[in-house]
């Protein structure tokens, strides 16, 4: 078995475990802990981990039983401060007047059993792009400095409490499709009172969006065990609340609707209560979720993709990225040709320079201006000789 595989397989199979709060059973001894660690803290679930590895004794080297841990007491701080955090951003955001959305809410930590389980970064802002200027300012005035950046996107911006905001000047997604139908959700955008310039998503658009994101980001082999969890979280808290029709009518607007289910799907296989009956019809060929979960799994190491849907939106991505790459191509030649002719101009000013320049050297010229070009070549004779005699 692929050793990256193996390696997730485990990890979801931890993180379940803490979420159930159930014993875990594995062999800790034959594991690469440093290699747990990082594939831990790159799905962003290290400060669970934490919790299934706690009370192992000699099972995991002392340097990675500390960096897991100091991952769960960056999560316990994070809790502390969370909600105080994200009040004053919103409050300053509202008290300017600055119109935002907030695209994923911090609610999710409510459906964590164990708060300190949850993720870091709970909330997403989508903003215009001169106010994203100013909501950066303020909040690196307020301590905080940029964690990650999404070229061309926005960035992550963390403080050193552990609170972390992802701003938003455009949305991360390449295809005209999924652009369109952002827009068309982002518009059920509701004001959240008691702000006045603050929207939030409501559930069925919210969770449209986490699935459709979800979907974008298992194309693009970026897809985090996190998103999976937050999703199924999302889902079962919502599901009987939600409008349905809705939100597959958005996923089958997005074309994403069967492979949106599948997704789903996994995420209860990994993460749903073994009581729960929400997909009771039995599934007739399970190797098809086997293909979705190597590729998750091994960040697309393992490729057997045979959606039709993934494929699809893989190819508008990669064609999108193609127009991105032959645009930048032809950027940098027009800054080479436009560097190529500055410094021609440069050159030819420096051989002929300027008439104020040459009659405050020679001031006859003042006197008869015709005898420019004479003079040129006497200057450049000279600068000639002393450059010869040098």
């Amino acid at each position: 078995m692929n050793q990256l595989l193996y390696e997730g397989r485990t990890l979801v199979g931890m993180v379940s475990s803490v979420l159930r709060q159930e014993p875990l059973h594995i062999m800790y001894n034959r594991y690469d802990w440093e290699r747990m660690f990082r594939l831990a803290d790159y799905h962003r679930v290290a400060n669970m981990v934490h919790l299934g590895v706690l009370g192992k004794g000699d099972a995991l080297p002392n340097r990675w039983r500390d960096r897991f841990f100091e991952r769960y007491q960056e999560a316990l701080q994070f809790n502390e401060n969370c909600e105080e955090s994200i009040r004053e951003i919103l409050v300053w955001l509202d008290m300017r007047e600055i119109s935002c959305t907030v695209l994923v809410a911090h609610s999710v930590r409510e459906f964590y059993k164990l708060p300190e389980t949850a993720e870091n970064s709970p909330i997403q802002i989508l903003l215009s792009e001169d106010q994203y200027v100013l909501a950066k300012g303020y909040l690196v005035d307020l301590g905080y400095e940029t964690d990650q950046t999404y070229k061309g996107y926005g960035e992550r911006m963390k403080r050193v409490s552990g609170v972390s905001v992802t701003l938003y000047r455009k949305l991360p997604f390449r295809t005209a499709l999924y652009a369109k139908n952002m827009q068309l959700l982002l518009e059920t955008a509701e004001l959240q009172e008691p702000y006045h310039y603050i929207r939030v998503l409501p559930p069925e658009s919210e969770l449209a969006y986490r699935i459709s994101r979800t979907v974008y980001s298992y194309v693009t082999d970026d897809l985090r065990i996190r998103e999976v969890l937050d999703l199924q979280l999302c889902h079962k808290a919502w599901r009987n609340e939600i409008n349905k029709e809705a939100i597959w009518k958005f996923l089958t607007d997005f074309q994403i609707d069967e492979l949106a289910e599948k997704i789903l799907r996994i995420s209860y296989m990994w993460f749903g209560d073994k009581k729960d009956k929400y997909f009771i019809d039995q599934i007739d060929d399970m190797s098809v979720y086997d293909v979705l979960e190597e590729r998750m799994l091994t960040q697309g190491t393992i490729n057997r993709e045979a959606d039709e849907q993934a494929l699809s939106l893989q190819k508008a991505i990669e064609k999108e990225i193609l127009k991105e790459q032959k645009e930048e191509m032809r950027s940098l030649f027009r800054e080479r040709v436009t560097n190529h002719l500055k410094e021609i101009k440069r050159t030819f000013l420096w051989i002929f320079p300027d008439y104020h320049y040459m009659s405050s050297i020679y001031p006859i010229l003042r006197k008869i201006p015709l005898l420019l070009p004479i003079f040129w070549c006497v200057r450049d004779i000279r600068l000639l000789l002393r450059l010869l005699v040098k």
